[in-house]
């Protein structure tokens, strides 16, 4: 049987397992089963994976997003970018890749908006504001920072991800914020 999962501190909210069971239903993979590992330590990860059979990947949730990434075989290059990772690819040789999807979603989801902008005739220059330090944040920073048109600043202003490309905003966060 092939296992997916979830790893976090505490998953109590978390609707992954409804959902992924439900996909797997309505695509006949009747050999995939999701389930929701929390971990006390992001450190327990290793003996999960030695001792699931059959885990070939897990999404990661809070607090885990960054501190998994040194326990990780090797990164894909926008994860390696980011410093976080929100899945991890377990291969059949023992070896995890570490991905960060969050940066593709944000991205489809803040494209559509940019292009409607752009053709309306408008002086308006957007602006953003992340908030919070952790893996998603760090997500949005970098899709932000390859978007010329918009400055942003972050309420982690002092972390070297949490800025626009060449902004020389030096006040924090919420003097930034007009």
């Amino acid at each position: 049987m092939a296992r997916y999962g979830l790893i976090g501190r505490s998953l109590g909210h978390s609707f992954s397992q409804h959902y992924f069971t439900a996909k797997f239903k309505r695509e006949g993979r009747s050999a995939a089963r999701y389930d929701l590992f929390e971990l006390a330590e992001v450190t327990e990860l290793p003996d999960l994976i030695r001792n699931t059979p059959g885990l070939r990947g897990l999404n990661v949730t809070i607090p885990y997003k960054q501190t998994v990434v040194p326990l990780l075989t090797e990164l894909d290059p926008v994860a390696a970018a980011v410093g976080a990772v929100n899945t991890i690819a377990i291969h059949a040789d023992g070896r995890t890749t570490g991905h960060n999807t969050d940066v593709e979603g944000f991205r489809s989801t803040l494209q559509p908006l940019l292009e409607r902008l752009s053709k309306r005739d408008t002086d308006i220059r957007p602006r953003a504001l992340v908030l919070g330090n952790g893996g998603a944040s760090r997500a949005v920073a970098y899709v932000l920072r390859g978007v010329e048109s918009i400055r942003f600043a972050s309420s982690a202003a002092t972390a070297p991800w949490a800025t626009s490309r060449g902004s020389s905003w030096t006040a924090p966060w919420w003097a930034c914020v007009r």
